[in-house]
């Protein structure tokens, strides 16, 4: 039997709070948003959250919100998922990418400072695979610089650095709900912030930019169908309930895959700064330099025919074509990320996966490496 690379963790609580949304009148803006905002804000520790219908929609509104436009930059990181970066694209902004730390896959701290110009405004760190950026050096060249702070942690529910959950630890934090991730609402997503003003723009803009008190048709600024919708939210307000199971259902596969990946020669795995606690979105694992990207993907061909569902993750953005077009990006722009992109291998990974079936993953991968 095939072992699939990920499965959301959905109960018949989560089932049968869909089904009584279901028998509600109101199926946007409703009670479910109100309570899943809440649960949300109240597990990371934030005064507000605006529910979004993707990750992606809620980067773009906190672009938005701090007024980064056309001829402005922002640094982040090319080892992430396309969103990271399209956000502050649909902007007209310009990214600025910081190679990344070999052995944690995050930006580079210690490389920001020296990109910063005149046309910084933001820096967008990525939570990479659940394990937030070293938060403290990218906020000090922050302040240093005057910049705002994005934090993408689109990927990184229940994580925490110095003991703050991620999400929490620059001006605003981003988090996303698609089937694969920790919590999912089918598709949704999370903005998460102290700051009020930021807050009111981006509920504003994701409702056709409709201001607070006024009629359905009376809008206050330009802004987006971004909603999530009450049965979207009653999964999220479920599956928030669940949390502390789900993350530690996770945990215990991800122990699964710790304890026999150390055994595998040629392969290493993503080092955890010790200020950090991962939450567990997917097992990447890294093949050793002497193999090449083809070699990985004969890998990755070798792993689904022996039913092991495996993928990479992830090509390096600054390498996407369009990218390559508009700013004249190629290969060897940012060797660090594009060493570690040509070799990453994701395996299976989800809370359901028993104790035998990961076995039965690290003894093929041990077989082909």
């Amino acid at each position: 039997m095939e072992i699939s690379l990920s499965r959301p963790d959905i109960t018949q609580a989560e089932r049968d709070a869909v089904a009584e949304a279901m028998l509600s009148p109101q199926l946007a803006l409703g009670p479910r948003m109100v309570e899943f905002e809440r649960l949300v804000a109240r597990f990371v520790g934030t005064r507000f959250a605006a529910a979004m219908n993707s990750g992606t929609s809620g980067l773009h509104l906190c672009v938005r919100a701090m007024g980064i436009g056309r001829g402005d930059e922002v640094i982040t990181t090319p080892f992430t998922f396309i969103a990271s970066v399209n956000c502050f694209q649909f902007e007209g902004a310009k990214p600025v990418f910081v190679d990344i730390d070999p052995e944690t896959w995050n930006i580079d701290a210690r490389r920001i400072s020296a990109a910063v110009t005149a046309r910084t405004k933001a820096i967008l760190p990525v939570d990479v695979f659940g394990q937030p950026a070293d938060m403290e050096p990218v906020c000090e060249t922050a302040k240093r610089h005057n910049l705002r702070v994005i934090e993408d942690s689109c990927e990184a529910l229940g994580a925490s650095y110095k003991g703050r959950m991620a999400g929490t630890l620059g001006d605003v934090g981003v988090f996303g709900f698609y089937p694969n991730k920790q919590v999912t609402t089918g598709e949704g997503g999370m903005v998460v912030t102290d700051d009020e003003d930021i807050y009111h723009q981006v509920i504003s803009m994701r409702n056709q930019g409709r201001g607070a008190g006024g009629g359905w048709l009376a809008h206050v600024r330009v802004g987006f169908n971004f909603r999530l919708s009450e049965l979207n939210c009653a999964l999220g307000v479920a599956q928030m309930k669940r949390i502390d199971e789900i993350l530690a259902n996770r945990a215990r596969v991800a122990g699964y895959y710790i304890k026999r990946l150390g055994d595998i020669p040629r392969v290493t795995m993503q080092k955890v700064l010790p200020e950090c606690k991962i939450s567990h979105f997917v097992m990447v694992v890294r093949l050793d330099d002497c193999y090449t990207s083809k070699d990985r993907d004969r890998l990755l061909v070798a792993l689904r025919e022996k039913g092991v569902q495996s993928s990479n993750y992830f090509p390096p953005v600054h390498l996407q074509p369009f990218y390559m077009k508009d700013y004249g990006f190629k290969p060897g722009d940012f060797p660090i990320c594009e060493a570690l992109s040509d070799r990453t291998v994701a395996l299976p990974f989800h809370g359901q996966l028993t104790e035998s079936e990961v076995d039965r993953v690290c003894e093929v991968l041990r077989g082909l490496v």
